[in-house]
């Protein structure tokens, strides 16, 4: 089985409009509720993939109730713990202003409620795949990630964490299966400018060194490239396609990754698998489905 978590889990609401004036009444063109957070749009595509999972985190309010209802709605398997204090976020995308966003603190976690989770985690299996995801509301400690996967160690479960910086670097040591940085986020770590595909390989292989397994490096429009743990690098241009919504495209192509890893046990396939997801996700107003990801892969 598969789990994701989403520590701060929102509703996304995604808004176009003609024109934005500061200071001014601004009206939308077009608007969009969703369920949104990094582990939640990872579940979203895995179900549309055909991939049973359950996604976990926390949840508060009125708003942390519409988030459980629209997954529900959308035939997703969950299993929040409540808050009862505060609401679940509200972030507002702005679509035609350069990504600009307006994103919600969250409610408090406290600690008693991270015990919780961690009992939830504490029923996880040899073979099965936890997938951390995302930022941490600023209640819970800086260490979380490291901690849930120390709890979890040696017991055969794979992880994949796609965090930044020390959220992801602290976690290494524990030998994640899966981490994907983006190339702006892997030269932050060793303050560098990666802008090909050929100049992620050195640095990638560096967190390889450090611990973990596979690096996939996606690059928006240049693509991603893949190191794998068996030493292999796989590398390919952006599929072609008009770009639409780039929201959850990188949390897209770690559910491609996982679904293809899971079909064939092959990385060249997870790595085309996790490419053309993302991309399809950033062609489509929502988060892509099975016959749109189909499509983009026809291009291999």
């Amino acid at each position: 089985m598969i789990y994701t978590v989403t520590f701060n889990p929102s509703l996304d609401y995604i808004v176009s409009m003609k024109s934005f004036e500061m200071g001014k009444t601004n009206r939308t063109a077009t608007e969009l509720m969703l369920p949104g957070g990094k582990g939640i749009n990872v579940s979203t595509v895995l179900q549309n993939l055909g991939i049973k999972n359950t996604a976990l985190g926390f949840m508060a309010g009125f708003t942390g109730k519409e988030i459980e209802n629209r997954l529900k709605d959308m035939g997703m398997s969950s299993d929040f713990i409540e808050i009862d204090n505060g609401f679940s976020r509200i972030n507002v995308k702005l679509k035609d202003y350069d990504g600009t966003e307006i994103n919600g603190m969250g409610p408090e976690i406290s600690k008693e409620s991270i015990d919780i989770l961690m009992g939830k985690l504490d029923k996880l299996k040899e073979g099965d795949t936890l997938v951390l995801a995302g930022s941490i509301p600023a209640s819970m400690p800086a260490t979380i990630y490291e901690d849930i996967l120390a709890h979890l160690d040696g017991r055969g479960i794979r992880f994949v964490v796609d965090a930044t910086k020390n959220l992801l670097l602290n976690v290494l040591k524990y030998h994640p299966f899966l981490i994907k940085p983006n190339n702006h986020e892997l030269g932050e770590i060793f303050n560098v400018t990666l802008k090909t595909r050929e100049s992620v390989v050195e640095y990638a292989k560096k967190l390889q060194d450090m611990g973990a397994q596979n690096v996939l490096v996606s690059m928006a429009g240049e693509g991603a490239t893949l190191v794998d743990c068996e030493g292999n690098v796989h590398m390919h241009e952006a599929p072609k396609g008009k770009l639409v919504n780039a929201v959850g495209a990188g949390d897209s192509m770690v559910a491609g990754f996982i679904a293809g890893y899971e079909e064939k046990h092959d990385y060249e396939h997870a790595f085309r698998m996790g490419l053309s997801t993302g991309s399809a996700s950033a062609f489509s107003e929502f988060l892509a489905t099975k016959e749109e990801v189909e499509a983009v892969l026809k291009q291999f």
